[in-house]
């Protein structure tokens, strides 16, 4: 009876049940994270296919994992439970994820996570990065932007604390180190402002740190910015300055008096990008993060502004 147990259990029909499925493009978050989920489908394929050929089942399972199951780990996503849930404007939510006791997530500043969502039974993935210091004990938090049309924005939307979200990571190629650059110039439109912000905490927080940062942050209006307090905090530092561009302003008379010499109205662009590099007071690196196309542009603008392709990272 056992034999013919195995024997059942070698068919091609068997085996084929045991194959991985290939990834739908939703479950693909495009910011180029690896391993990839398809970097993963490929592994277990690979996996898979040694299994068949040898008919031993073990083959499936890969190494076993002696890391504790509630933390973070690139491969596999991990539950993390929402403590809290507080919406900065119309479309957009800080949200505050527990760690188990004081435990730390383990990012460097910049890094970012992958968040999985399922709406309609759909699997969508999108990128992410905390806005919590990197050293930050017992929780870590993100800012979402949610859309009107957006598959992940109706799951985020529907979150209540208590909920559970699944979250993978680190992910990221740029490390920062205290002191390697004499000063940083962040370019940061709309959530791009996000992986900015461990990044510039970790300077202001480590007093041996003497590197000057200008952060510009790209927004629509005043009332969208995000952060405003905690942007004012950082500005009181002697080694950090921040502007800001608002799109869809055009006039500084009804902006708090704090804000009306260092905010410029329309579009960060080439002339505005050439005073910025200027202005700096020592051979600046600049980090950019953003849209696509303002990712693009920028890019270009510092070039032009003289600067070398190893002199920015673009997110």
């Amino acid at each position: 009876m056992m034999a013919e147990r195995e024997e059942d259990d070698d068919t091609e029909e068997a085996w084929m049940q045991l194959r991985p499925t290939e990834p739908l493009p939703s479950q693909c978050c495009g910011s180029g994270c690896s391993p990839c989920v398809f970097d993963l489908y490929h592994r277990d394929l690979a996996r898979w296919e040694a299994a068949r050929a040898s008919k031993d089942r073990s083959l499936l399972r890969g190494p076993e994992s002696q890391s504790c199951p509630s933390k973070l780990n690139p491969e596999t996503f991990v539950a993390f439970c929402i403590s809290a849930m507080d919406r900065l404007t119309k479309d957009t939510y800080r949200v505050r994820f527990a760690l188990p006791g004081n435990s730390q997530l383990g990012l460097r500043p910049g890094q970012h996570l992958i968040l999985r969502g399922i709406v309609d039974d759909l699997e969508i993935q999108r990128a992410y990065t905390p806005i919590s210091p990197a050293n930050a004990e017992g929780y870590f938090e993100v800012l979402i932007k949610c859309y009107q049309m957006g598959l992940m924005s109706r799951y985020v939307e529907s979150w209540r604390v208590g909920d559970t979200a699944f979250w993978r990571g680190p992910f990221g190629d740029f490390f920062y180190k205290p002191n390697q650059y004499g000063e940083l110039l962040l370019l940061a439109a709309g959530t791009g402002l996000a992986p900015m912000v461990p990044i510039l905490q970790s300077i202001t927080d480590n007093e041996n740190d003497e590197t000057f940062v200008t952060l510009v942050g790209c927004f629509k209006t005043f009332e969208s910015i995000y952060l405003k307090t905690f942007l004012q905090e950082q500005a009181r530092f002697w080694n950090v300055r921040t502007f800001f561009v608002l799109s869809q302003e055009s006039s500084s008379e009804q902006l708090p008096w704090s804000y009306q010499e260092k905010t410029h109205f329309g579009h960060l662009g080439q002339d505005l990008i050439k005073e910025l590099v200027s202005c700096c007071r020592r051979k600046p690196f600049a980090l950019v993060c953003g849209s696509a196309e303002f990712t693009k542009d920028i890019a270009r603008c510092l070039l032009c502004a003289g600067l070398t392709e190893d002199s920015y990272f673009l997110f």
